[in-house]
């Protein structure tokens, strides 16, 4: 005779199904520790999977249909967030399901949930003479030395301000940062780049170890303080664009293609994770082709000849 105990029942089956926000919770400690996610990107996942359990009122996984996922999805669009904003909300549910998925928990499929379709996304870049304009605007050492070596390095502002003094070997043109998702790669500097740096550097007179600091109290500069300066010398220079540290980014990857440079290499340069988002730089110099094609192509007179 096999007796039951009534209490390992029970346990076994709050263990089968358990609350959404358990599992959210487990998820998003997967992302911090197994898939070294950043702090930001965790913060970033809690809130758009929150998001869909207060839309949806779930309290288990197996309760997200493909109907629910379709309302939610309405929802968002109603709520007029940007069409990439609703993709992040849609991506982090995704990543979701497969990592339950993952875990043999029954659950509706990611493949089942496709993205919304987007439109081309605007990249702004500097012409070559507003890159000069803009790299000989600043009238201090340390704000030239941000200028340059955003532009040598396509760094992110988030990569640049983490950054310490012993990170860079300025007898070296190149260094290593640790991007997204903890992965390394290699930056270069260029021979001015190297320069404003080194010039920066030897200015300060403080202990501090952090590679750019504010000027009146010796802290490390924030991504809001690189932003505004950047800013600050774009207006100085007189450009109307809305400049900001990325501007520098897609700049670099712009001239790296249109000196011949291929997709994989800037891919590495940048360190982006996929091909697909380097090949939005395509876009922009095959339309800087069409506009020299336009200026320069001698245009041959049609009239008297026939079709």
């Amino acid at each position: 005779m096999i007796i039951f105990d009534l209490s390992m029942i029970l346990v076994y089956h709050k263990r089968k199904v358990m609350s959404i926000q358990k599992l959210i919770l487990e998820y998003l400690e997967y992302l911090e520790i197994e898939k070294n996610r950043s702090a930001k990107t965790v913060e970033n996942y809690s809130h758009y999977l929150k998001r869909f359990v207060r839309f949806s009122k779930i309290k288990t996984p197996r309760q997200i249909t493909a109907e629910i996922v379709r309302q939610y999805r309405i929802w968002l669009n109603r709520q007029q967030f940007k069409k990439n904003t609703q993709n992040y909300h849609i991506i982090a549910l995704r990543n979701f399901l497969k990592y339950l998925a993952k875990r043999d928990i029954k659950v509706l499929s990611a493949e089942k949930i496709e993205l919304a379709r987007q439109t081309d996304r605007e990249v702004i870049f500097l012409q070559t003479d507003e890159l000069d304009r803009l790299l000989q605007a600043p009238n201090n050492l340390r704000d030239k030395a941000i200028l340059e070596v955003l532009f040598s390095t396509g760094l992110r502002v988030s990569e640049l301000v983490n950054l310490n003094r012993e990170d860079i070997n300025l007898l070296k043109t190149e260094f290593y940062v640790r991007g997204k998702g903890g992965k390394i790669r290699p930056v270069f500097l260029s021979e001015t780049a190297q320069k404003a740096l080194k010039y920066y550097l030897e200015s300060r007179k403080d202990p501090e170890q952090a590679l750019l600091i504010n000027k009146n109290n010796n802290q490390r500069l924030t991504t809001r303080s690189i932003q505004r300066i950047v800013r600050r010398w774009a207006i100085k220079a007189g450009l109307t664009k809305k400049i900001t540290p990325h501007t520098l980014r897609h700049s670099l990857a712009t001239d790296l293609l249109a000196g011949g440079a291929d997709l994989r290499s800037i891919q590495a340069i940048l360190g982006h994770s996929s091909i697909t988002t380097t090949q939005i730089y395509t876009h922009i110099t095959d339309q800087r082709l069409k506009e020299v094609h336009k200026k320069y192509h001698r245009r041959v007179g049609t009239q008297g000849v026939e079709p």
